[in-house]
């Protein structure tokens, strides 16, 4: 606690005399236990202090264009140069080309709409920080292997069909004791820490492999994700219906390699692998005890 308290006070001593901590050892409680949340901080922390020493601070973007209306025009990287000492929230939308379709909405990372490929990496757009290295790029591109409705827009209806498919609601057969609401324990309610969090951007979805080749068939991370979190919640009576539904098709759950790039690519740092995992478990126990 003591260490804590002097490493907080030494940072804090260093801003003011113009030496700053070294980013990467910054200390943000807040966000204990949400690694990717963490690096985005450090990453901010950097930027801003690379921003701040000087006057202008020029970063390329190439951002991937395409319009159907313009088929016979191949996809291309459009490159545009944002001074990052004078850039606030959609500058290249609103001041260089407004032109550029990307969805979004909260800017605070719970929507899920600005979900796209940034340096490779599948994550929402809002929570990721500007890297401040001038000698790259930044390369913006769609969610990979969906298909592009224009710019940095995919079509999500296959994703959105096979969500509904794992019927995402409290299913029971009686009505709550008051009247009211249907309670549960302490106990009960911690163990859906890391399931409802999920804000279906598909980022773990179109960074698995297997959900590239068979999105017909397997239903993919997030929406295995979130048919656990209802198959783990103690409120709900249909468990054995969910996983039969599951896996009566064995495509939409075992065509799970456990590969992990879903778990990787989080931006809201859950496990989908895991509780894929353990729904697995699940149904192989429930298979066992009827044979």
């Amino acid at each position: 606690m003591s260490k804590s308290w002097i490493r907080r006070g030494f940072n804090r001593v260093a801003r003011i005399v113009g030496r700053a901590a070294d980013p990467k050892k910054e200390n943000f409680p807040v966000l204990e236990g949400h690694p990717v949340a963490q690096q985005h901080a450090e990453v901010a922390v950097e930027t801003h202090d690379t921003v701040r020493k000087k006057d202008q601070v020029l970063k390329e973007f190439k951002i991937y264009r395409w319009s159907p209306d313009h088929l016979n025009n191949k996809p291309y990287l459009h490159s545009y140069f944002v001074d990052l000492s004078n850039c606030g929230p959609m500058k290249i939308k609103a001041e260089d080309d407004s032109s550029l379709s990307y969805r979004r909405s909260c800017r605070e990372g719970i929507c899920g709409s600005c979900s796209m490929n940034i340096d490779g990496t599948n994550t929402v757009a809002c929570l990721r920080p500007i890297n401040a290295d001038t000698s790259k790029p930044t390369t913006i591109t769609p969610l990979p292997h969906m298909f592009v409705i224009k710019d940095l827009v995919v079509d999500l209806t296959n994703f959105y069909q096979q969500y509904k498919l794992i019927e995402p609601w409290l299913k029971t057969t009686k009505p709550p004791k008051d009247g009211r609401e249907y309670r549960q324990s302490p106990s009960d309610r911690i163990k859906l820490d890391g399931l409802y969090e999920c804000i279906l951007c598909a980022c773990c979805t179109t960074s698995c492999p297997s959900y590239w080749w068979n999105p017909e068939e397997f239903l993919g991370p997030a929406d295995l994700l979130h048919a656990y979190r209802w198959i783990a919640d103690s409120r709900d009576e249909f468990t054995e219906p969910r996983l039969q539904a599951l896996t009566d098709d064995h495509t939409r759950l075992y065509r799970c390699r456990t590969i992990k790039n879903c778990t990787a690519t989080c931006p809201k740092s859950l496990n989908p692998a895991d509780a894929i995992n353990k729904m697995k478990t699940r149904h192989l126990v429930s298979t066992s005890r009827k044979g």
